[in-house]
């Protein structure tokens, strides 16, 4: 028998979550703490040497930024996704993880103006080369991709002119020359994409960012900014996120 999909308004309510075996709290508890208690010497040691998952630092990993993690993963059709401090930190988390000193990323000219810095003056300093295309069809970006080329980048609706690229296209172009399509999916309308903060946590002062990976087509970053070093600090985007698929599904 064919397993059934869970809906949307599913996910977005339990989606990445295991009740607390204690308490039976539904709603995800908010886990402000630096820092983990160890079974014992061996238990530290094989997290420490990742042969086991478990948390080891919330600079690291925090349970209810796991919960938002898988929950928006799951929303999306992605394997897994990495919360960060801002919407920059997860742009340069997926960008600089894939290129490196030598490499090449080839790019949309319609960024947002800290992507745009980010290319055109930091990452230059770090040796990784962008080519900005102000057009970016198939054609064009499959003529401006090089040996050391790592990655396509785009954004879902460019900034600021508002265009929108065939991503389809540029994912088999992508695909074809074994590298991956990353877009910045921030103002696309779907369940829960756009900013983090904007959208999740709109009523606290803790913005974030995520990058989605293993999309069919291409990673997903949700851009956004928090005044934490990773945002433990964003514990009400797990709840804004049952309002956010509420509103876009006309359900209350």
């Amino acid at each position: 028998m064919k397993a059934k999909t869970k809906s949307p308004e599913t996910l977005a309510l339990h989606a990445g979550q295991v009740a607390d075996p204690t308490t039976g709290a539904r709603a995800v508890p908010i886990y402000q703490t630096s820092s983990y208690v160890f079974k014992n010497t061996e238990h530290a040691a094989n997290l420490f040497a990742l042969k086991e998952f478990g948390n080891i630092y919330t600079r690291l990993m925090n349970p209810t930024n796991d919960v938002v993690e898988k929950r928006i993963a799951a929303l999306e059709g992605g394997t897994g996704g990495l919360l960060t401090s801002s919407g920059m930190a997860a742009i340069f988390s997926g960008d600089s993880n894939i290129a490196g000193t030598g490499d090449h990323i080839v790019s949309s000219s319609s960024l947002y103006g800290g992507t745009d810095t980010l290319f055109r003056y930091t990452f230059p300093k770090l040796g990784i080369d962008v080519t900005f295309i102000e057009e970016p069809t198939p054609a064009e970006v499959k003529a401006s991709i090089q040996p050391n080329t790592k990655a396509i980048y785009a954004e879902t609706i460019g900034n600021p002119k508002g265009d929108i690229a065939d991503f389809s296209a540029l994912a088999k172009v992508a695909h074809d020359a074994g590298i991956p399509l990353i877009i910045d999916n921030t103002f696309a309308r779907s369940f829960a994409v756009r900013s983090t903060t904007e959208r999740i946590s709109s009523s606290i002062p803790a913005p974030s960012g995520l990058a989605d990976t293993a999309h069919p087509s291409a990673a997903l970053l949700w851009t956004a900014a928090s005044s934490t070093g990773r945002p433990a600090a964003s514990p009400v985007s797990p709840r804004r996120m049952r309002a956010i698929t509420a509103s876009s599904t006309g359900t209350r």
